[in-house]
């Protein structure tokens, strides 16, 4: 099957992103996407009123990523579901490398995207080697590396676990245990560099490696979600 850029329904979870969510939408209309849904979970700032005036559609539930994002795929009517946070930016050519992807077996795939993380320094780099390693070869990947994955493959497993925190990482550990590893794509997606910036890239990065390793240890999200919301800065 033939699949193009826009047979890809693009998904932004926002709370309060006026700042972000019209840059976040362009970019995915400008990949090529023509159904960007904005999941709404509840900003009391003008997030909703921008993304409309983008060219997003605005579903509205209640809040958290994981929940928004499954609301945000309910509403979506495309085969294949792209995951972008309300701070990233799509490459033009992104999503036509997810569709060439997806034209083969697209129903048992799932992807994600090399980073731009836009800052200077020489960690930076080092950081987006590193986050594609991760995903690449332990196939567990993070939310900004824009998920993307079949509409029937995400139906398969139930959307997101709904929790306080890590679906990223369950989803993926879902997926890994159906024997499928995501393929990283050149993208890339253009993150922002505001939380290394904000907490300090060690910082930052010990930060995540701890909550990866208790999830392993088996600690829960909502446990896992009181130190990061007590330690993200």
């Amino acid at each position: 099957m033939v699949i193009s850029a826009s047979d890809i329904s693009v998904v932004i979870p926002t709370i309060n992103e006026q700042d972000n969510i019209v840059g976040a939408v362009e970019s995915a209309l400008g990949a090529g996407a023509v159904e960007v849904w904005v999941a709404d979970g509840g900003s009391t700032d003008r997030t909703i009123e921008y993304a409309r005036q983008a060219g997003a559609l605005v579903c509205c539930g209640d809040a958290g990523r994981a929940v928004q994002q499954n609301n945000g795929a309910k509403y979506a009517t495309k085969m294949i579901l792209c995951f972008l946070h309300a701070d990233n930016r799509l490459d033009s050519a992104a999503l036509q490398q997810a569709a060439i992807y997806f034209s083969e077996d697209g129903a048992n795939r799932w992807s994600c995207f090399h980073q731009n993380i836009e800052a200077t320094g020489i960690a930076y780099p080092l950081l987006q080697w590193g986050n594609a390693w991760r995903a690449r070869w332990l196939g567990r990947v993070f939310g900004d590396q824009a998920i993307t994955v079949s509409r029937e493959l995400f139906e398969v497993i139930g959307g997101f676990p709904e929790v306080d925190l890590m679906e990223d990482v369950l989803l993926s550990k879902t997926l890994r245990h159906l024997g499928l590893r995501p393929c990283v794509l050149a993208g890339p997606v253009n993150i922002s560099a505001r939380r290394w910036m904000k907490n300090g890239i060690i910082r930052q990065t010990l930060s995540n490696w701890w909550l990866l390793l208790q999830l392993r240890l088996g600690k829960k999200p909502h446990q896992l979600a009181k130190h990061y919301r007590r330690h993200d800065g």
